[in-house]
């Protein structure tokens, strides 16, 4: 869980920020606190692990399997600090920049409904009101977008955007909002010239899925979460709604001492924020229902889902990234997915083709900023890793 989504970050963070609430949002308990199949051959391995993160001081944990032994869930420790909520297999977790596959996956199905072209100039599906603030979009294809080789600039670049973002942790910005921090800036890099992982793309095409859908969100809903049955996940969510009390309270290590904040306020209004690039709170099962529903054809066709996996080359050679799905390696094996990280969560959602087994690991500590937390429990996630694929 190694995301960095504020790039900017570490240089505000002593002047600027500051605790939200140190209560932050109430929490419920789920009713049952089990590992879900606990006679899974993997679960006490991993269960260990998670024990492990959290005597290391992470708040809270989140682990769950799928593979031929079925699936398995567990947790340890918490989901709120301050009154002592254990952390549940029920609980809403922030998938934070997981949102780009599910983002992807509705770019794809407006694909196959004709409705979008991948290799049209992005401008086209955008009102020129916007399409004109965008440096160098002229040259940019959807399919730039999609798989980070626009070379457009990068709204959390901007200190200005970072300083407001932390003086005020109950703002919300809206989508189009972030243009402001792209307009007076030049182009990363020459569009299609190469690959860098970016957020703003994904944030212009929620835009463009709005422009032609007039509610992407709802658009997702009704093409991703109603066919999958996800009806506990949610995307573009409400500022301070605790779904049910279900949402777990969010910790950051602001000044990388080992010392926890309570910074839920702030971690909920940045992902309410969101659209395209984030945005996205579910359970470990309907994460892992997600990527399994894609990867098993549920949601667009073979050829899509192949199109999806076009993976494009870093600066090393290396395949990387394809439409929303990261090409990663894990315990020596081949991972398909995405990981995200955020002021006050981390997550990560995989899947192991060669072993057939989907993961899926939530905490709900901040990963984009350092901390001696990271650095020891670093050790376990890999270790972790490795039981999930053996």
């Amino acid at each position: 869980m190694k995301a960095r989504y504020f790039l900017l970050l570490p240089l505000f963070l002593f002047f600027f920020a500051h605790p939200s609430s140190g209560q932050g949002f109430a929490v419920s308990p789920c009713a049952v606190s089990e590992p879900y199949n606990s006679a899974h051959p993997k679960g006490v391995a991993i269960q260990s692990l998670l024990d492990g993160m959290v005597q290391m001081q992470v708040p809270g944990a989140v682990a769950a399997i799928w593979d031929a032994n079925g699936t398995w869930t567990g947790t340890s420790g918490l989901a709120k600090l301050e009154d002592a909520t254990p952390m549940g297999a029920c609980h809403l977790h922030y998938l934070q920049s997981i949102a780009k596959t599910y983002m992807a996956v509705v770019i794809v199905k407006l694909y196959e409904e004709g409705k979008i072209d991948l290799d049209a100039k992005a401008a086209t599906y955008l009102p020129e009101s916007l399409s004109k603030r965008i440096p160098g979009l002229e040259k940019v294809t959807v399919r730039m977008l999609l798989n980070h080789t626009s070379g457009l600039p990068e709204y959390n670049y901007d200190p200005t955007y970072i300083a407001r973002l932390l003086q005020n942790p109950q703002r919300i910005f809206s989508p189009a909002e972030y243009l402001d921090y792209v307009e007076k800036r030049k182009p990363l890099f020459e569009a299609g010239s190469k690959y860098r992982y970016l957020n703003f793309g994904y944030c212009l095409l929620s835009l463009m899925a709005d422009h032609i859908t007039g509610d992407h969100a709802k658009y997702m809903r009704e093409r991703i979460f109603e066919p999958l049955g996800l009806k506990n996940t949610f995307y573009r969510i409400e500022q301070g709604n605790t779904y049910g009390d279900m949402l777990v309270n969010s910790y950051w290590d602001r000044h990388s001492n080992g010392t926890l904040e309570n910074i839920s306020v702030l971690q909920n209004s940045n992902v309410a924020s969101m659209a395209g690039d984030d945005g996205i709170i579910t359970t470990p099962q309907e994460a892992i229902l997600f990527l399994k529903g894609l990867m098993e054809g549920k949601l667009v066709k073979p050829e899509s889902l192949a199109m999806m996996q076009d993976w494009v080359k870093d600066s090393k050679g290396k395949p990387r990234y394809g439409f929303g799905l990261s090409n990663a390696m894990f315990a020596g094996e081949k991972a398909i997915g995405h990981s995200g990280g955020g002021l006050g969560a981390g997550a990560e959602l995989y899947y192991f083709p060669e072993k057939k087994v989907y993961m899926f690991l939530a905490i709900n500590l901040g990963t984009v900023t350092s901390s001696p937390i990271h650095t020891k429990a670093e050790g376990l996630i890999e270790e972790l890793h490795g039981v999930m694929v053996k």
